[in-house]
C-alpha cells in the first residue's frame, strides 16, 4: 500500500516513528544524506531551545551534516500545540517540496505525527477562567486526580497518550469542560488531503535491547549535565513545556521529594513506560512498515534506494 502511494505520487514525506532511544535520528539522517534532502523533527520536547540534553536532540555535528525544522524553534515560555504545528509544518514540507521531491519527517510524538498525516478539526476556544481552575485544582490535587479525570471524561484518549505529561492530559479535560466533547473527538476522522506520498517506517527491537538503549541514553545525558540543565530551569518548572520525563524526575530532587539516586531510577522507570506507550500508539497505524533499527540495507530497499 506504501508503496503504490509512493508511485502515484511524484512529492512525498518519508515519516520515521518508534520509540525514544531506538535510533530514529541516526536513521534519518542516513537517509536524509542519501536522498540529497532535509528533515522535519515531530518531536514536541526538541522545540525548545532551553531543553538541549534532556530532550536528546541531534547533536551539534548532526545538525551541521543535515538541515534539520522544528528543532530549537521555540521557548519553553512560548506556548504551543499540535494544530499550530500542523498549519507550520505543511508549510515548511511545502516550501521544501518546491526544490525537493522527498523530505524527510522524523519523531516520538505520535500527535504531532497525527497532525502531518491526518491534520485536526479547529480545536476550540478555552475560556481563561476554565484553564486557571483546571491548573489550580492540579497543582492542588496533583497529577493522580488529573489522570482519574481524563480517564474519565476521555477513556479513548486516555489509554493511548503520554499519563505522565500534565500539559497533555490538561488540555483533553480543558477540551471538555469547555465543550462536553471529547478531546479525541477533534482529531478528524475523516483524514485531510495532503498533496504528496506519506511512507511510514517504524523502528523496533527486543523489549531488553530498548531498555539497554535507554539506560545508556540516561547515564549519557546525567555525564553530559542533565541535572545542571535542569536546575537552570527551576524557575520555569510551572511551564507546560517542562512537565515531561527527565526534568520532572529532577525537579523532585531539587523540591526535596526524593533523593537524586531515586530520581534518576524514576527517570529510567519513566521512559520505558513512555516507550511502551509510543509504541502502543503507533503500531494502531497498519500503513507503518516495521523493521529492526539495523535493518539499514532493508529500509533502503523499501523505499527504493
Amino acid at each position: 500500500m506504501n508503496l503504490k502511494i509512493m508511485k502515484k505520487n511524484t512529492k512525498k514525506i518519508i515519516i520515521i516513528v518508534g520509540p525514544t532511544a531506538i535510533g530514529k535520528t541516526a536513521l534519518s539522517i542516513e537517509l536524509a544524506k542519501a536522498l540529497n534532502t532535509e528533515i522535519i523533527s515531530c518531536d514536541s520536547r526538541q522545540f525548545y531551545k532551553e531543553l538541549k540534553i534532556g530532550s536528546a536532540p541531534p547533536n551539534n555535528k548532526e545538525l551541521e551534516t543535515i538541515k534539520h525544522h522544528f528543532i530549537h524553534n521555540l521557548s519553553v515560555t512560548d506556548d504551543y500545540n499540535a494544530g499550530e504545528f500542523e498549519i507550520n509544518a505543511i508549510a515548511k514540507i511545502k516550501e521544501l517540496h518546491k526544490t525537493k521531491d522527498t523530505i524527510i519527517v522524523v519523531g516520538g510524538s505520535g500527535l504531532y505525527v497525527d497532525a502531518i498525516c491526518k491534520g485536526f478539526d479547529k480545536m476550540p476556544e478555552i475560556p481563561d477562567q476554565i484553564r486557571t481552575k483546571l491548573n489550580f485544582k492540579l497543582k492542588e490535587k496533583g497529577i493522580a486526580w488529573l489522570q482519574e479525570e481524563v480517564k474519565k471524561a476521555d477513556p479513548n484518549f486516555y489509554s493511548t497518550c503520554d499519563q505522565q505529561n500534565p500539559q497533555r492530559l490538561l488540555r483533553a479535560l480543558e477540551v471538555f469542560t469547555a465543550t462536553g466533547k471529547r478531546f479525541s473527538a477533534y482529531k478528524t476522522a475523516k483524514p485531510k488531503y495532503r498533496p504528496f506520498g506519506i511512507i511510514k517506517i517504524g523502528l523496533t527491537t527486543e523489549r531488553t535491547v530498548l531498555y539497554t538503549r535507554i539506560n545508556t541514553r540516561i547515564d549519557k545525558m546525567l555525564e553530559n549535565g542533565l541535572i545542571e540543565e535542569v536546575e537552570g530551569l527551576i524557575s520555569f518548572q510551572h511551564r507546560n513545556a517542562l512537565q515531561t520525563v527527565g526534568y520532572k524526575e529532577i525537579f523532585s530532587f531539587f523540591n526535596n521529594v526524593c533523593t537524586l539516586e531515586k530520581a534518576v531510577e524514576n527517570i529510567k522507570k519513566n521512559t520505558r513506560r513512555f516507550a511502551k506507550r509510543q509504541l502502543t500508539w503507533f503500531r494502531k497505524d497498519k500503513n507503518t512498515t516495521w523493521f529492526d533499527p539495523l535493518q539499514i540495507n532493508e529500509i533502503k530497499t523499501f523505499i527504493g534506494l
